[in-house]
């Protein structure tokens, strides 16, 4: 990977089959609920988020929750922990990102492309994933080009 210090990349966790009306959020650095989410109908559920790859790769950054020299991942909050005092369940997902191929990071970095990691929200018994929750898959993803401002004239004569 070229590097500098560090070079930021984008991720982006996608919940299939998160269990409909249960409250899904990303931790935050104080290990408060981030951007919570709910799906209503059973939508995936998805949250973005950046993070700095350092050499080794080593991973840094808000969400990056670290176990060990190597292990690097990121909690989802479901139910109570995700901001639901009402909710049946108090439970976290740890997502490794620690082993992103190093293809998937240099294209990103070069590219600005989205490492993109889907998981399953729901358990075999219908609740909702808990404990270490292993990707269905990794690819990246093209970043959304920004919108021209409004009102901005086509030509630049």
């Amino acid at each position: 990977m070229a590097q500098t210090d560090q070079n930021v990349v984008n991720l982006r966790i996608v919940i299939e089959q998160p269990v409909i009306g249960v409250l899904y959020s990303l931790q935050a650095k104080d290990e408060s609920p981030l951007d919570p989410k709910c799906s209503r109908e059973g939508e995936p559920l998805i949250f973005d988020f950046p993070v700095r790859i350092g050499p080794g790769p080593k991973f840094f950054g808000d969400q990056v929750r670290r176990e060990g020299p190597v292990r690097r991942f990121v909690y989802i909050r479901v139910g109570q922990l995700a901001g639901d005092p009402s909710s049946p369940w108090s439970r976290r997902m740890k997502i490794d990102i620690h082993d992103i191929g190093i293809d998937l990071l240099d294209r990103a970095a070069n590219d600005g492309g989205i490492i993109e990691t889907t998981v399953i929200g729901t358990d075999k018994d219908g609740a909702p994933a808990c404990a270490t929750v292993r990707p269905m898959g990794r690819r990246i993803v093209d970043a959304p080009k920004p919108k021209a401002a409004r009102g901005a004239s086509r030509n630049s004569n």
